[in-house]
């Protein structure tokens, strides 16, 4: 297949507690497949802000849309509803069904040992403790990456969590998992029971819960296949 015939937008869009930087190590691999590459801002203000924020920002694509989401943007990047998207890659991210919130996902299992103590400030902003992004968030990552990731968090609001899901695009458009198997902020087998119950095709690499930092030529191969296989039918698996 050459680039032109499988030619597509791909909008990268980053989790809680992280920005569009936490797709840097996998922007230049994707535009060097010849792909337009475009890392979306949210406000993580309520989930509604944020899938209103990423249907605006589809205006800046060129060519038919395949959407990545990371963590808690899974459940953004699956609940718009539009044309342009052709297919959704959620990356050890967060799916939950319509009618249900991302705090029904998240908390479905007790967490893993090392998942941090989370809580809102008095504006209802949840961050990350420090020792989060190196037990948990990111523990395969280099000691400065941690550090950095640190400083540069961006909080999620608690509404984000709480407000219940009214469109899932997988239910109709071919989806993509990439399960984290060494994931301590979203169990693997959390991942595992939304990626089967979306009828995703279902990539499990040995990634911590930041694939797109640590493994980030997983996330290439994965975002890449969603392009050019994304008229195979949607059921089925790789794992």
């Amino acid at each position: 297949m050459t680039t032109t015939e499988k030619r597509a937008t791909i909008i990268l869009v980053h989790g809680a507690w992280a920005d569009g930087s936490s797709w840097a190590n996998v922007i230049p691999p994707l535009r060097d497949l010849g792909f337009e590459v475009l890392a979306a801002p949210i406000p993580m203000t309520s989930l509604g802000d944020d899938v209103a924020a990423l249907t605006r920002y589809l205006d800046r694509a060129s060519a038919p849309v395949v959407l990545a989401g990371h963590a808690y943007a899974g459940a953004v990047v699956s609940s718009i509803d539009d044309k342009r998207v052709r297919s959704v890659v959620l990356v050890a991210a967060l799916a939950p069904a319509k009618g249900e919130t991302v705090a029904d996902v998240f908390y479905r299992e007790e967490p893993h040992p090392q998942a941090p103590q989370l809580a809102p400030d008095t504006h209802g902003f949840i961050w990350m403790p420090e020792e989060g992004f190196q037990n948990a968030f990111a523990q395969n990552a280099k000691a400065e990456t941690k550090k950095i990731l640190s400083a540069i968090q961006r909080p999620i609001a608690v509404a984000c969590i709480q407000e219940a899901v009214t469109h899932t695009n997988w239910s109709d458009k071919p989806s993509w998992y990439l399960l984290a198997e060494e994931d301590r902020m979203i169990k693997p087998t959390i991942q595992r029971f939304m990626a089967e119950r979306m009828g995703a095709r279902i990539r499990s690499v040995a990634a911590d819960h930041t694939p797109s930092i640590t493994e980030p030529r997983a996330v290439v191969e994965i975002i890449a296949e969603a392009v050019t296989h994304h008229e195979i039918p949607k059921h089925g698996s790789l794992a």
